[in-house]
């Protein structure tokens, strides 16, 4: 019995050798365009809740109306999960980005990088992709902003699952003072905002030893820093109770420090945060041994800062141009040093303000408004 040999016209073989090529150049297009989706997700974040967002508007609790959590961009799939189950802690879940953001904003008014948010979405651009120092702030203060208003937002009542603070008598007060009134609940406060915050660093997988783990494993740490920041500047709180003031009686509770306590602490952070490496084991080391290892309150970073000097597109920097200066400071806010040695242009503009204010019986105050024409700085 004699075997069949097939042989395949020169048509059929170019023909086939055509879709083996279209399927690999199909494939690879695939590949790029996952990547690609991949690093959009990445880009969007739960920072975006404190911007323009339906979260803060109140018609997305009524009844029947489109689902608040399918409303809501840049939520990783486990913190979506937390949004349907806690879906009236979403509008202070916002609250704190938006105070985590401002308060970055505040304390980088003066420098190169001042915290511009860029878009609604990914809301600081590119630049958080660099394991910076200012990334480490940026996650810190944000993670802190959340601790701060979910806390207070028990205490007033506004949330189903927690009341006020149930935190221990402090030991140290005195015995006639009574522990009471109603605190800000810091412990359910943390506690939730560890696991919102964190889900999204948690449920990515990369293998061990990479650049991303590493991101991860400070994401996580800097998260940390920032909520026990909140937690540690937390103080009792005093209401003096008497015949005419005579103060006979205290009641305490614990109370959040001022949020601008809270950024003035991690800004000192910042100056001294700690650079970072991953060893063999896959764990975060210090690049310098020497020096003492960070706690948990303390930033880390694994990637120098990118020049803030100039307009870069990849790197997200927005650059120096056009920024206002102080011409007469020696600091990050002077001209020499904002505008990176390129020089400045001076211009001349009317500013109003109140003045002469006095106060009338009874009772209010009336001011007169004076204008004055003031120079200003702005970098070439």
């Amino acid at each position: 019995m004699k075997k069949s040999i097939g042989i395949l016209s020169p048509g059929v073989a170019l023909g086939m050798a055509g879709s083996a090529v279209s399927s690999k150049f199909f494939l690879m297009a695939l590949a790029i365009f996952f990547s690609f989706a991949q690093v959009v997700i990445e880009a969007n974040s739960w920072w975006s809740l404190g911007m323009n967002n339906p979260v803060q508007m109140s018609e997305v609790y009524i009844i029947g109306a489109q689902p608040l959590c399918s409303q809501l961009a840049g939520l990783s799939q486990g913190q979506k999960k937390l949004c349907h189950l806690y879906q009236d802690h979403m509008q202070y879940i916002g609250e704190g980005a938006k105070t985590g953001i401002k308060e970055c904003q505040y304390q980088f008014r003066h420098r190169r990088w001042n915290c511009s948010t860029v878009d609604n979405t990914s809301v600081f651009g590119r630049v958080m992709q660099i394991g910076s120092r200012e990334t480490a702030f940026t996650y810190a203060v944000s993670a802190a902003g959340v601790v701060n208003a979910m806390s207070r937002a028990c205490r007033e009542g506004e949330l189903s699952t927690c009341g006020c603070s149930r935190a221990a008598r402090p030991k140290d007060l005195p015995r006639d003072w009574l522990w009471g009134g109603c605190g800000d609940n810091i412990d359910y406060g943390y506690r939730f905002a560890k696991e919102f915050v964190d889900a999204r660093e948690r449920e990515r997988i990369h293998a061990k030893g990479s650049y991303e783990s590493a991101r991860i494993l400070m994401n996580l740490h800097n998260n940390e820093a920032g909520r026990r920041t909140v937690y540690n500047l937390a103080d009792v709180a005093c209401k003096c109770h008497g015949v005419s003031g005579s103060c006979s009686l205290k009641t305490c509770w614990l109370q959040l420090a001022d949020f601008r306590k809270v950024g003035d602490a991690l800004k000192e952070k910042y100056d001294s945060a700690a650079a970072m490496r991953l060893n063999s084991r896959g764990k975060l080391v210090q690049v310098n041994s020497r020096f003492n290892s960070p706690t948990t309150q303390d930033l880390v970073y694994i990637d120098p800062s990118p020049d803030y000097c100039v307009r870069n597109e990849s790197t997200g920097s927005l650059g120096t141009q056009g920024r206002l200066c102080n011409k007469t400071s020696e600091g990050m806010d002077g001209c020499e040093l904002m505008c990176c040695g390129r020089g400045y242009d001076q211009f001349k503009t009317v500013q109003t303000e109140r003045c002469h204010c006095k106060f009338h019986w009874c009772c209010y105050v009336k001011c007169k408004k004076c204008t004055e024409i003031v120079d200003q700085f702005v970098c070439k």
